[in-house]
């Protein structure tokens, strides 16, 4: 069963003659599927090629025009998937977008550091980049009706939105997918650069991680609980970040004394990864995290619906030294948007000192009875 994915509008608006689209995820989400969605209706010739394929990269390792526009011929669209897979595929694709007239490229990767660091400085002015996550509750709602939906809110929470899983018939096969994505594939990227020996260390920091969402973290603090030194966890943090398993929240301020900057928070893209990590999928009634699973789900939801309907925001938390917080947020057109996200029916108030530094910031509790219209 094939569920739409919001990005495939998104191509569809930017791909052009003599531009590139470079398409970031993590595995498992759909990205092949997305592609080969997007090229049913695709009029003109494309030519689709397979990065994990050794031949592939054998033949764009040639960074001859000559090579390359034979190997094009007659095609106006390139599509190459697993992109990162291929040596200075940045390059090779530079090559074609200048000196084959009307070529437009389509490339995949599900490792950002990699794919990100062989395209960025040749395709620079000549690219468009979007990032596919699981499953976002904008898409998922083509499934469901509005009463499904919100029976299906605790699935959500507990098993998150990736394909196979929102597909998924049974809690078993939630379950046994989760921890094989969690064994196979989750740190299949970060173990492949050079230089990474530590794989139970990155392991265990993810639990770390796992068991403090939506909290202050402190390098130092994770650095001595796994005998590592504070670069080292800054590093191993970067990494996960950039190969989507997790995501940063920085601290807002305009320098005020009591704000908190320095600390940040991290969240997961997906809460089924979360809670495999830390070997829990308890239903909510007996769970003591039910709080921050809400907080990490809207935030992560809202981020997505962000990244596909191409909604420019900076996002972050607010907190003060006297525990004054606020969640979420987001500084856009020149205006803040805060919002405090709740479980529960409790009645939330502004806090004092947000209200009198940031008059001009709206003020909003984001619950079960509105969270829908705010993430899709």
């Amino acid at each position: 069963m094939y569920i739409h994915q919001y990005l495939i509008d998104r191509i569809e608006k930017f791909i052009k003659p003599n531009k590139a689209i470079i398409i970031f995820g993590p595995r498992r989400v759909g990205k092949t599927t997305l592609i080969n969605k997007y090229l049913e209706s695709v009029k003109e010739s494309y030519l689709l090629l397979q990065g994990d394929d050794i031949f592939v990269r054998e033949t764009l390792k040639l960074q001859s025009i000559n090579h390359l526009k034979n190997l094009v011929g007659k095609h106006k669209l390139l599509v190459v998937d697993e992109a990162q897979k291929v040596k200075d595929v940045g390059t090779v694709f530079k090559i074609l977008l200048d000196n084959i007239k009307g070529i437009k490229i389509i490339a995949t990767g599900s490792s950002s550091f990699d794919l990100a660091r062989e395209i960025g400085e040749p395709l620079t002015g000549r690219k468009f980049t979007f990032r596919l996550y699981p499953l976002s509750q904008m898409e998922i709602k083509t499934l469901e009706s509005p009463v499904d939906t919100k029976a299906n809110l605790e699935q959500r929470l507990i098993f998150g939105s990736y394909p196979e899983v929102v597909l998924a018939k049974s809690t078993d096969e939630k379950i046994t997918y989760l921890r094989e994505l969690v064994s196979s594939y989750l740190y299949k990227d970060i173990l492949e650069i050079e230089g990474i020996k530590h794989s139970d260390k990155i392991s265990k920091l993810l639990q770390l991680l796992a068991l403090q969402i939506g909290q202050l973290v402190s390098y130092t603090e994770l650095g001595t609980a796994l005998g590592l030194s504070k670069n080292t966890v800054e590093r191993y943090i970067d990494l996960l970040e950039k190969s989507f398993v997790i995501f940063q929240q920085t601290g807002f301020s305009r320098n005020l004394r009591k704000e908190i900057i320095k600390s940040p928070k991290y969240y997961f893209w997906d809460l089924g990864i979360r809670n495999a990590l830390i070997n829990n999928f308890n239903p909510l009634t007996l769970r003591t995290d039910d709080g921050f699973l809400w907080q990490n789900y809207i935030i992560c939801e809202r981020m997505k619906k962000q990244e596909y309907e191409g909604i420019h925001t900076n996002n972050y938390f607010w907190r003060t030294y006297d525990k004054q917080e606020i969640d979420l947020v987001e500084e856009r057109n020149g205006k803040l948007f805060s919002y405090e996200i709740k479980l529960g029916k409790s009645k939330v108030s502004v806090p004092k000192a947000w209200k009198e530094n940031y008059p001009g910031a709206s003020f909003e509790v984001i619950n079960k009875n509105n969270y829908l219209s705010f993430i899709s």
